[in-house]
């Protein structure tokens, strides 16, 4: 009998828990809405369960966008070529909280009224970060296919995947113009980020580096 792949194995528990975060909160936010009066003080969620949604949302994507950009130096600096399979899912579940964390501003915050939700862009400069990260995810979600990586090629996919460097900072710079005092959170993401997007540059002048001297002794 064949050896079991353990990442083909592993992936859909990792799911479940990537997914868990997002039951916990349906669960909660329909037994606040069914349950609980106005104005009510609502245990875990707070007293204010829409704005709890969306930081929660909000912090899971900036989460997973982590996870996502720690899938490539993880495979090289362990060797673990596992790793890199994990990618498009924690990019899929960055999107999907993502996804919530807009629509519940825009189903509960401006209640589908297009016009406040362009004004808001157009005025708060916190919303217009949150937009633009959000806009910049959706061409990385709608690719993540292996259909979409043989149409595009795999050089062009690359570089369209490179997205998800200025989305990750509009949504660093979303988190930290909304908190406006505590910016612990928003300064931890946004040295997250930053050391990640260091290794790959530093990783990308070596191997140029690197190439340069072979050139030369060639």
């Amino acid at each position: 009998m064949p050896a079991q792949d353990p990442v083909r194995v592993a992936k859909p528990i990792v799911l479940a828990i990537g997914l868990a975060p997002f039951v916990w909160l349906a669960w909660a936010f329909l037994i606040v809405l069914e349950t609980l009066p106005p104005n009510t003080i609502i245990g875990d969620l707070g007293a204010n369960p829409v704005e709890y949604v969306r930081n929660f949302t909000g912090e899971w994507t900036l989460r997973f966008l982590v996870l996502t950009l720690a899938m490539t130096p993880v495979r090289q600096i362990t060797g673990w070529n596992g790793a890199i399979r994990f990618r498009r899912m924690f990019g899929l579940l960055a999107f999907f909280y993502s996804a919530v964390h807009f629509i519940t501003y825009l189903g509960l915050d401006v209640v589908f009224d297009m016009e406040v939700l362009w004004k808001d862009v157009a005025k708060r400069p916190f919303i217009t970060a949150g937009f633009i990260s959000f806009v910049l995810m959706l061409p990385l979600a709608l690719t993540s296919t292996k259909g979409w990586i043989r149409r595009l090629g795999g050089h062009r996919w690359q570089q369209l995947h490179w997205l998800v460097y200025p989305s990750a900072i509009a949504g660093v710079v979303h988190y930290y113009w909304k908190v406006k005092l505590d910016i612990r959170y928003p300064v931890m993401y946004a040295v997250a980020f930053g050391l990640l997007l260091g290794y790959r540059v530093v990783r990308k002048l070596m191997k140029r580096g690197s190439s340069g001297a072979r050139a030369a002794a060639g």
